[in-house]
Formats: C-alpha cells, structure tokens, sequence
C-alpha cells in the first residue's frame, strides 16, 4: 500500500449545537459550585438535548479548566462520570489559559477529520470563586523534609522550623509569572502603544451589554443556556449600559501612567461558568436528523515574546497574539476579512479588541464594520470563565451563522494568557 493510500481523507467537522450555564461573577450564586458541578450541568444539558445517553453515543470528551485543584487533575473524565454521558466514554484534560475552550474544540475536530472518531464534546469550566489556595512554599518543604525524616527527633526537629509566616496560603494571581504585571496591566501598556482611548473603548462595552441584552430578548439564547443554581441568564449582564454611565467610572489599570482608560466597566470581571460544544462528521448528523449549524474549517495559534519583545511598541502586547494568528490563517485560506459575515473578539478587555482590530487594520486585512463583531455580545456582557469563554463562543458563532439563509463565514479570535492567541473559521455552506 502506498503513502497515498495510507493518508486518510479529511471530512468536515461539523458543529451541531452548545449549551452552557449562565455566567455568574465571583463570589456569587456559583460561590460554592466546583469545576466539575458546573462543567457537569452543561454537559448534561447537551446530553438531554441532542439525546446522547446511550453507550458510544459521543466518541470521547475533552475539556479544561485553568484554576484547578489537585482533585481536578482528571476533570474531564470525573465530569464524565458524574453526567448522564455513557460512562464507557472517554476523556481528557487540555489547558491553554484563555484558549481552552477553543483548543478543546480544535482537538476534538481534529479526530473527528481524521476519521479517529464520529462526534465528540468539546468544553470547559472555571470557577474564580473557588480557586485553589497553595500551600507556602516554604512550609511545603519543611512538610516533605519531614516526612523524609527517619526518627522521631528528626521530624521533630524539621517541625521546629515552621513560622506563622509560614502558615500564609499562595493565592492565585492574575498575573504573570515572568513580568509580574496583571493581565489589566499589560493590557493597559498595549492600549497606550496603540493610542486606544477611553470613549472607544466605552462604547464598545456599552454595545457588547445591549447587543446580549436584544439576543437574550429574542430567545436566542433558549437552546443554549441551562438554567443553573438560580441563574437563568448571565449575571454580569447590565441591559441598561450606556457609554455616559461608563464614562462616570474610575480606571483601575494603568494608574501609573497619565490618563488612564481602563475601568471594571471596559475589562471583563472574575466570572465562573461552564460551556460544552457537541461536534461530529456528517454521515453521524445525517444518520440522527440532526442538521449542522456550521462547519469548523480552519484554525491556527500564534504567540508573541511579551518578555523581551517590542511591548512597547505594541507589536507584542500580551494579548496581541490573534494579530499573527489570524493574518496566517486567512492567507492560508485564501481569505481575507471582508469575506466574513461575523466576526467574534473574545473581550478579554475592550483596548485589547481595538488593539488587535488596529494590528489587523496595519497587517492589510482591512476594517472590521462594527455591525459584524461581537453581534450578540461578548465577554464584556457575558463575563470571561477563563476555559470556558472559547466554548461559548464557537456554539453561539454557529448558531448566528445558521440563521442565516445564505453561505456565510465567521471568525474567531480568542487572546490568551503567555501572550498566546488562538483563532479559527465557521462556515455555513
């Protein structure tokens, strides 16, 4: 048999629906929800809907979380048991900071293209309520010199070293650990190298609340939010925002420096959620009568040297990465932006998408018109469950894209933590 015969055919990956719980902000009505209890109401959401309780009904599960315990080491697979998901089913973890969601449904499209498997469903969880706490450092190694310790006394000895400094949980930092700086804060550095300014980015949370606001009115959202712990819409949701009210609130990042423009009302807020997206090949829709909203058609990641590089300039701004990403993608697929009906920014902050629509602008890709970003919201409304933000996006792009009567494409671009970025291509033929 030849190479060429060895080689398997690539099929269209096809999208068939999400659900997800309302997005709740830190602290509130998920305070005490886990990774797995939220990750596991989404799932069975998307079990009960498309009706996928039988035995190889999905061909595995894949999703991640961020801010995870220990006990959270094999999310994926406790998730699957404690769902009304087959237990035969397998699953893993993936992680990608930011890029979770996205990366889990890029690993599960890859199979499926590559004949490995039928469907899979792809997600992710995160909760800031409940974030793990590590214990200090310091103490974790006389702990472990005490366990090696071969006599009583010598326990004795390695305890005599504790100091109530000691005692001082390692909280999780929203920072990085090579710079020191928050994401806000490396965010407000691109947002002055790139001279974004306060009225626009005010204007752009302003339309991302209204514009989740009219989808929710509109039932949008029925086939894809599941009603969870009191919550049957996201709660960081504000329908009334205006870019007057906005404007009245105070910067938090950048204080630094002169004029800064970056408030809790243009930065997405500590959220916890969950998110699932169910995809399959064609011949596994068609022989349930299911229809595909859209089919993924391309993908790519980029990273910029947010340590060493031109951040400065902007050029490698943490969250800059899509600004590379995306130009490579379309060129490989012969695209550019005007061929797009929809275009969807993860609103990490609203510098960073001005930022990245700017980079793209400056790359030859054209101008994104406002009237095809973020049409039914973005994280800005919906607030930013770190793992599951990617889920919720691909499930909502599809089912916009399908509502259309026409062929049409949309865009994704999801920035990341470790100045990474992560993007991909619907399609509705």
């Amino acid at each position: 048999m030849s190479p060429q015969q060895m080689a398997p055919s690539v099929r269209r990956v096809a999208i068939i629906g999400g659900a997800r719980i309302p997005f709740a902000r830190s602290d509130g009505p998920y305070a005490t929800a886990s990774n797995q209890q939220m990750l596991t109401a989404a799932l069975d959401g998307l079990v009960e809907r498309y009706g996928l309780q039988g035995s190889g009904a999905v061909g595995e599960f894949v999703a991640g979380a961020v801010l995870k315990h220990s006990r959270d080491f094999n999310l994926a697979r406790e998730t699957v048991l404690g769902s009304t998901l087959h237990p035969r089913t397998p699953a893993y973890d993936i992680q990608q900071a930011c890029g979770t969601g996205l990366q889990a449904v890029i690993a599960a499209a890859n199979k499926i293209a590559l004949g490995q498997t039928e469907s899979a469903v792809a997600g992710g969880a995160d909760t800031a309520s409940d974030a793990p706490l590590g214990v200090n450092d310091t103490l974790r190694r006389i702990l472990l010199e005490t366990r090696r310790a071969k006599s009583a006394g010598a326990r004795l000895k390695a305890l005599a070293k504790v100091r109530p400094s000691h005692l001082v949980p390692d909280i999780p930092r929203n920072a990085e650990p090579r710079t020191g700086l928050s994401m806000g804060e490396h965010a407000a550095v691109t947002a002055r190298a790139w001279d974004i300014g306060r009225a626009a980015q005010d204007e752009l949370a302003a339309a991302s609340h209204q514009r989740l606001a009219t989808a929710y009115e509109r039932g949008f959202f029925q086939d894809l939010v599941i009603p969870f712990r009191g919550l049957a819409r996201d709660q960081n949701l504000r329908p009334g925002s205006t870019v007057e009210k906005l404007a009245s609130l105070k910067p938090v990042f950048g204080l630094g420096h002169p004029d800064p423009t970056m408030t809790p009302g243009n930065s997405t807020p500590l959220t916890d959620g969950a998110a699932t997206v169910l995809l399959a090949s064609e011949e596994w829709a068609r022989e349930r009568g299911l229809t595909p909203l859209a089919y993924l058609t391309a993908y790519d990641t980029a990273a910029v040297d947010f340590v060493d590089g031109d951040v400065a300039g902007g050029e490698d701004g943490l969250l800059m990465a899509p600004a590379y990403a995306v130009p490579r993608m379309l060129e490989r697929a012969g695209l550019d932006l005007a061929d797009f009906e929809l275009i969807e920014i993860h609103e990490a902050f609203a510098s960073q998408v001005l930022a990245t629509l700017a980079a793209w602008e400056k790359r030859g890709l054209g101008t994104v018109d406002r009237d095809r970003l973020n049409v039914a919201g973005s994280s800005l409304a919906t607030g930013h469950p770190f793992a599951a933000t990617g889920a919720r996006i691909v499930a909502t792009l599809a089912k916009l894209l399908a509502e259309r009567d026409a062929p049409a494409r949309g865009l994704i671009s999801v920035c990341a933590a470790g100045g990474q970025g992560v993007t991909a291509i619907l399609e509705r033929a």
